[in-house]
């Protein structure tokens, strides 16, 4: 069955530049997602905040599917910290912009957009899928900072949806904590863009090895963490003098043209000293990022917490390992000392000797880059992932069917 489907992801525009404010993971998975149903036919619309004021209101991707950004007052950046207030506008202002009975299926991304799912939900009483991406008792135990308005209002969306889309064996198992009689749950990985389809990949060689890091530069996704363990790195001369650290992230305001250093005064004390040894780089596209990954000695993922891991997928696609925090998904994503080496999360001492291990065991290092693809391979494509999303939403139409029949039923029988 072809199906009109409404996303919506309202901190999380699908065509904002990966790397800058608020544009990681999630953002990529929408437009990702989004692209293989409508390979299937299907038409997508994706509802969003209009952060960036110089977007149109619409926005054509792929050949059918559609961004529709929602101002809700703020036709501007909002941090998604304060979009809780704005919800009660933006559901107005949905409801103003677009024919909510005309989807078959809404699937929500993380909390906020969560919340909207409800009101919809409530509403107009269409089937509602609900992908967290992150989950505030996570946050709470990896940060210790509790947000009490979060962790309710995701208890209400764990227990309302029709169901519930794990990316992990390791978040089925946090929301099953969490949560009393959590609604239906299917593990449904996160696939990885064609740009990063395995294949085989070469080391630098002793000319310039380097590692990768891409992601937002922020604390809890361990951007000190790696820096001062790179640090203990170059300055423990047991490794190439020529090694480096090339870091993607940050929108092109942040990062100087001229010296490719950030414009972050705290980033800047932080690398005092390794100017010549590390390179930020800015926001990527795909095609870039994967030409990044592909080089590299190997990719590190030193987040605090991470749902799933997007980066650690894509760049084991790549063939390259990938030293990722024992964290979240992290640690189903990837395979200790076979897709790449867990390290404890903040503990720089463990970083700066899985870089080591990295960088003078090329044999190993390579072997496990082959593996790394492998699984990739195996785990992470579009086109499994697609179908199994389209048959948990052929069940939740046929499931609304028989509702729908048996309620038609009963009101027959008591007019007789």
């Amino acid at each position: 069955m072809l199906k009109k489907i409404l996303f919506i992801s309202d901190h999380g525009d699908p065509l904002a530049p990966l790397g800058s404010e608020q544009a990681g993971g999630q953002n990529n998975y929408v437009k990702q997602l989004a692209w293989a149903l409508e390979k299937l036919g299907n038409q997508v619309d994706v509802i969003t905040h209009w952060s960036n004021p110089k977007s149109p209101q619409v926005e054509k991707f792929g050949h059918s599917s559609r961004v529709i950004r929602i101002a809700a007052g703020y036709r501007r950046y909002v941090p998604k910290n304060e979009m809780f207030q704005i919800l009660p506008s933006f559901y107005e202002e949905i409801k103003e912009t677009i024919s909510i009975s005309s989807y078959d299926i809404l699937h929500t991304h993380y909390w906020l957009s969560g919340l909207l799912g409800s009101y919809i939900k409530a509403e107009y009483n269409i089937p509602w899928i609900h992908t967290n991406h992150s989950l505030g008792i996570a946050k709470q135990q990896a940060t210790g900072i509790l947000d009490t308005i979060r962790i309710s209002t995701e208890k209400m969306i764990l227990t309302s949806a029709d169901a519930i889309v794990a990316t992990t064996k390791n978040e089925e198992q946090l929301i099953s904590n969490f949560v009393n009689n959590p609604s239906p749950i299917s593990i449904i990985s996160i696939g990885v863009h064609p740009a990063f389809h395995p294949k085989k990949s070469q080391l630098q060689g002793t000319a310039a090895p380097y590692f990768a890091f891409a992601g937002r530069l922020q604390t809890t996704k361990g951007i000190y963490t790696l820096i001062n363990s790179f640090r203990t790195l170059v300055e423990s001369n047991d490794i190439n003098p020529l090694t480096k650290l090339v870091i993607a992230g940050g929108d092109s305001s942040s990062i100087s043209t001229s010296t490719k250093l950030p414009k972050d005064l705290k980033l800047r004390t932080a690398i005092q000293g390794l100017e010549n040894k590390i390179e930020f780089i800015g926001s990527k596209t795909q095609n870039q990022l994967a030409t990044l990954f592909q080089h590299a000695s190997a990719v590190v993922v030193p987040s605090f917490y991470e749902s799933f891991g997007m980066v650690a997928a894509e760049a084991q696609a790549c063939g390259r390992p990938v030293i990722a925090s024992n964290v979240g998904g992290l640690s189903n994503i990837v395979k200790d000392r076979v897709t790449g080496l867990h390290i404890q999360k903040a503990n720089e001492t463990d970083l700066t000797k899985a870089m080591t291990t990295i960088l003078t065991n090329n044999l190993y290092t390579e072997k496990l880059g082959k593996q790394a693809a492998i699984f990739a391979n195996k785990e992470f494509s579009w086109g499994s992932i697609v179908n199994k999303m389209e048959r948990l939403y052929e069940v939740l139409l046929d499931e609304k069917k028989i509702i729908y029949v048996s309620n038609r039923s009963r009101r027959y029988t008591s007019w007789g």
